[in-house]
């Protein structure tokens, strides 16, 4: 075999052995390994002009010891990484919940996934931990007793907690004040705690923070829990024997959603949960008559200029008490959206308040899907016709005018609600009994992806798999669903704003809670 040398550039490689039996291609790969040079790049200078991959070494005539001459361009050289991989596990903590994109779950200390579960469905709302973070150690008043100051510190902590850690929490402290100032939650059958209701721990927790929050001096907002989660109802009250009737107006942070054989949805057991009898003394009678009660919401949850969103709450429940609530009774399966609409449910003077943010809504997507957005003289018949209207409702009621569009479209600064929300949260019972069984939370991340907090287990879930909780086999559930309401700030932009709570006495299929988990990457 011949050896020659080789310059490139300035340099030269000596005693480069061509091994003429093979192709020049080998050659060429010879010299990209001293060159850096790749084969299609180089021009290598022999008998005859340049030299071809495929050609024939002997008619090259190429001699031992001979000068070829190379050109071309080497490619640019890998710099090696100024840092080394970094494994997650070595990454601070608080930088580890930023990469698994999830907050950590909660330890049960005994019986403790009602409270777990609930505890994960509020995590979710930043307008609450940024009215708690706003709660000092100091903040109490004198109108607010001790166990409920403690249990606000304690809430806030365990909140911050979860936000930094990556390894579960074990909510002590917390269970420790909530027994305290709740003692019903610290009941024991045969010297261990027992299972408790979530819906329960939702109310008496969500209660004890609006006493909190709402007489704290020092906190961001004065009534945090009521802008976030109170809902304003108008009621009107009616005696069909006597013909009396009056107007009610009344504040409450659930709606409830009554659940029958004949409820196969969540917004027709909404719609009845609005409508209810009571007895009571007519005084044009002098005596006890029944009066049938229809209300509407009147007023959705407001923001101001600290929170950035508005959260309403409801209860879907089987009208039964919360304590020794047995769910073998109703065997039906009750659907619910990902995306709930509260218009039809509102008044008159709401739904006036609503339209012009709606038609926003509508022209906003209808851009973004290529269609021509309506003009303003063509907004009351797109909401005539688009509108859901409510029981009773006739002729143009609902109709939008130019001025509310024209209001709609200003540029004050205030979120405008639409009374759209979307679901961010489901929580989820697995049993025959309220107190019993087994509580799952089932949250969606800012990344949009939803994890099931099995306690201190966090899991991957489908949103597909979401709507699959909504029951009809052998075991019964009770379930809380949260979800984000769309408002607009203007006409060319969406901003997702606020929470609602549900919670739903409903079954669930025995296959959603196999003995064996199901993991979905």
């Amino acid at each position: 075999m011949p050896t020659v040398s080789v310059k490139w550039q300035k340099e030269l490689f000596p005693a480069v052995e061509i091994d003429t039996t093979q192709p020049p291609i080998v050659f060429k790969s010879q010299l990209y390994t001293l060159t850096g040079v790749p084969p299609e790049r180089q021009k290598i200078m022999v008998k005859g002009g340049l030299l071809k991959d495929d050609a024939d070494w002997s008619t090259l005539g190429v001699k031992d010891g001979q000068k070829l001459m190379m050109m071309g361009t080497a490619d640019e050289i890998v710099k090696a990484p100024e840092k080394g991989p970094v494994f997650m596990e070595d990454l601070p903590e608080e930088e580890q919940v930023v990469a698994v994109g999830h907050s950590a779950g909660l330890y049960n200390l005994g019986n403790t996934c009602y409270l777990n579960s609930t505890l994960q469905c509020l995590h979710l709302v930043p307008e609450l931990k940024s009215a708690l973070l706003s709660y000092t150690n100091s903040g109490r008043s004198n109108e607010l007793d001790q166990y409920s100051h403690l249990l606000t510190v304690a809430t806030r902590d365990l909140f911050s907690e979860l936000d930094r850690s990556i390894r579960p929490v074990a909510p002590l402290q917390f269970l420790t004040v909530l027994r305290k100032k709740f003692p019903q939650f610290a009941q024991q059958q045969n010297g261990t705690y027992m299972q408790q209701d979530a819906e329960e721990c939702w109310t008496q927790l969500i209660y004890a923070l609006s006493q909190s929050l709402r007489s704290s001096e020092s906190s961001e907002v004065p009534a945090a829990v009521k802008t976030l989660f109170g809902i304003d109802l108008v009621s009107r009250v009616h005696c069909a024997e006597s013909g009396e009737e009056s107007l009610e107006t009344e504040s409450i942070y659930a709606l409830k959603c009554h659940i029958s054989q004949d409820v196969n949805h969540l917004h027709e057991g909404l719609k009845h949960g609005l409508k209810s009898e009571l007895e009571k003394v007519s005084p044009s009678l002098g005596r006890s008559a029944i009066y049938t009660k229809e209300s509407r919401i009147s007023e959705l949850p407001r923001q101001d200029n600290v929170f950035d969103c508005s959260v309403c709450a409801f209860l879907l429940e089987k009208g039964v008490e919360s304590k020794g609530k047995n769910f073998a009774g109703n065997m039906s399966k009750v659907d619910y959206p990902l995306e709930l609409d509260v218009y039809e449910f509102c008044s008159e003077e709401l739904r006036q308040k609503l339209q012009a943010p709606r038609q926003m809504l509508r022209d906003i997507e209808n851009a973004k899907l290529g269609l021509k957005t309506q003009d303003k003289s063509n907004a009351s018949k797109a909401n005539e016709c688009n509108m859901p209207q409510p029981e009773g409702s006739v002729g143009n009621q609902g109709e939008p005018s130019s001025n509310s569009h024209d209001k709609a479209n200003s540029s004050d600064g205030k979120t405008q609600l639409t009374g759209i929300y979307d679901l961010v949260a489901v929580l989820t019972h697995k049993g025959r009994s309220a107190d019993s069984g087994h509580y799952v939370a089932w949250v969606k991340q800012e990344s949009g992806k939803w994890i099931q907090y099995d306690d201190n287990n966090p899991i991957l879930q489908r949103e597909e798999d979401i709507t699959k909780l909504s029951g009809g086999e052998d075991l019964n559930c009770a379930a809380y669903f949260t979800t984000e309401l769309i408002s607009t700030n203007d006409a060319s932009m969406l901003n997702v704003t606020g929470t609602w709570h549900i919670f739903a006495c409903i079954k669930l299929a025995s296959c959603e809670f196999g003995v064996e988990e199901r993991v979905w990457m």
